[in-house]
């Protein structure tokens, strides 16, 4: 495997879940009460007790209080902002709480891609998900997938990662159609929404490193 390609494995929220996900680059745990995934700041703290990965803490609008919250008992290395967090506010969060910045992308047509580029020099890493279906509750994890030849040859000044629909039978395909500095998954390693199968993490991350080794 190429050393600078990056897994992560999101909505992390049991000790097993996160022995699992070991062989990741990225460990994500939700913080947005209405997805299944959603864990505290002090119960993700403990949860992340004894992992080596980098720590990302998924948000969806977060207001100062909860960064704070998140910063006290997780100390993340990055902020995924998953809502309608503009260039600026991701700035300001960098600059006042030294925190890297991910921000989450919906992808539907070309115009979504080439919209990315406000966020040159102002996130630390893109996230390029599938928009979510009309019932959704919340804007990730809900399991869908999206065009990926729409991200052909898409070059970025900060890694950006694959996510939507993915899991261990689907991400060598979507490894062969585009080149991206790493991929995210959640729904595809779980049994039901909120609920992570271990061997299903085991596999996903196994299929990653045999592509690209």
């Amino acid at each position: 495997m190429s050393s600078g390609f990056q897994i992560k494995i999101c909505g992390l929220n049991t000790p097993e879940a996160v022995l699992a996900a070991r062989g990741a680059s990225h460990h994500g745990f939700v913080f947005y009460p209405p997805s299944p995934r959603s864990v505290s700041p002090r119960r993700a703290g403990e949860l992340a007790r004894d992992a080596t990965a980098r720590r990302v803490a998924v948000v969806v609008d977060p207001d100062d209080g909860l960064v704070e919250s998140i910063l006290e008992f997780l100390a993340p290395d990055f902020l995924q902002l998953h809502g309608r967090e503009t260039p600026d506010r991701a700035v300001d969060l960098a600059d006042r709480y030294g925190v890297g910045i991910m921000k989450a992308l919906r992808v539907a047509a070309p115009v979504d891609v080439q919209a990315a580029r406000i966020w040159d020099g102002a996130a630390d890493a893109l996230l390029f998900d599938a928009p979510p279906p009309a019932d959704a509750t919340r804007p990730g994890g809900n399991g869908a997938s999206f065009d990926w030849t729409l991200l052909a040859g898409f070059d970025s000044p900060c890694p950006w990662f694959l996510s939507g629909g993915l899991d261990a039978a689907s991400v060598r395909g979507a490894l062969e159609t585009v080149s991206p500095d790493g991929v995210d998954v959640s729904s595809g390693v779980e049994d039901a929404p909120g609920v992570k199968n271990p061997d299903r993490i085991r596999a996903f991350i196994a299929t990653v490193h045999d592509h690209r080794a």
